[in-house]
């Protein structure tokens, strides 16, 4: 199996700070949160909504490297994974579309930043108890977990980083896919245009 290598991806690993999404009109909406949270199936269910484009990061990842993610995280440290999934990310140009993200995509800055400048980041959260059952239903998810790491460990530094980043947060949990939708399009900020999120 060939992965790529890190080496011509710039490091990102300041401390991260707060983004403010962009002024002008905008053409995105970025889902982040913990593996489960049920970033494809809803931001496949709100692309549909909107009559966007759909894309994930993940299987931009899998299309460039023709492998699993799972086969990328096993083959490569977790920093070198992060340089890799940030350059991806910040490679993307589009226009009108949904991109749900890696849940790890929030330990590179200058990967938040591209992202910030797509559109509104939606969080969506959901509690350990519920990310535990969904990654034990799928275990080749492809985690960036370093040395010695709990799926707990990892749920706790990233809870402050998606609070830090989103533009709004959608408690996922007691919402079906449907439902966090329609959330989601009540609260979008006035970026996205009403046409487009009026329409069913």
């Amino acid at each position: 199996m060939s992965v790529p290598s890190s080496a011509d991806a710039t490091s990102d690993r300041s401390g991260p700070s707060s983004i403010t999404a962009p002024a002008r009109p905008s053409p995105c909406i970025i889902l982040i949160g913990m593996a489960g949270a049920g970033k494809s199936t809803i931001g496949e269910a709100l692309a549909k909504r909107l009559d966007w484009a759909f894309m994930d990061s993940d299987h931009l990842i899998e299309a460039i490297y023709a492998t699993r993610l799972q086969d990328v995280t096993d083959a490569l440290s977790k920093d070198a994974f992060l340089d890799v999934e940030a350059t991806v990310i910040s490679s993307i140009k589009a226009n009108r579309a949904v991109i749900a993200t890696g849940g790890s995509v929030v330990y590179r800055e200058r990967a938040m930043r591209h992202l910030a400048s797509l559109g509104p980041i939606v969080h969506l959260d959901v509690p350990l108890d519920i990310v535990e059952e969904r990654i034990a239903r799928n275990p080749q998810r492809g985690l960036a977990i370093g040395p010695g790491q709990t799926l707990r460990d990892i749920f706790l530094e990233r809870q402050e980083l998606y609070t830090r980043y989103a533009t709004l947060c959608c408690e996922a949990t007691c919402k079906n896919p449907q439902q966090c939708v329609d959330w989601i399009v009540d609260n979008l900020p006035p970026q996205v245009t009403a046409s487009d999120a009026a329409r069913s």
